[in-house]
């Protein structure tokens, strides 16, 4: 089951994640950003790369951009799709995660994200229930 659904927005595409914890909605969000990506085919090597990222930033809406922006960005320089995340710490704006990726061969690209903004972006607490909403450039 997807914890996500996409937003219609004119002309982009967004994104609504529901989580119970705060280091699953940034996982989740990146999970469902690569979703909407490319789509896995049959895999034409079982080589995987993994990536260390740590990301810093003055609010936690902050660093969901930076961390969505970061991981576009290497997806393009480094050819990868990336299909799974780690999110080894998080606290006081902090983010220290570990990325999974396969060369982008393995894939069928859907679409083109060019970045996630700042429109429209909310990350909020309900009762126990972590959310955030973003939207996409494409």
């Amino acid at each position: 089951m997807k914890n996500y659904e996409v937003i219609e927005h004119t002309a982009d595409i967004g994104i609504r994640v529901k989580t119970g914890e705060l280091n699953l909605l940034f996982k989740e969000a990146a999970l469902a950003m690569f979703d909407i990506i490319a789509e896995a085919q049959t895999p034409k090597s079982t080589t995987q790369r993994q990536i260390n990222l740590k990301q810093e930033a003055g609010n936690l809406e902050e660093l969901l951009v930076f961390w969505l922006n970061e991981l576009l960005s290497l997806s393009a320089t480094k050819e990868l799709i990336f299909f799974d995340f780690k999110i080894n710490r998080l606290e006081n704006n902090l983010l220290e995660a570990t990325a999974f990726g396969r060369d982008v061969k393995d894939y069928r690209v859907n679409v083109e994200i060019k970045a996630a903004t700042y429109h429209g972006l909310k990350v909020w607490q309900d009762g126990s229930i972590w959310k955030a909403e973003v939207i996409f450039d494409v």
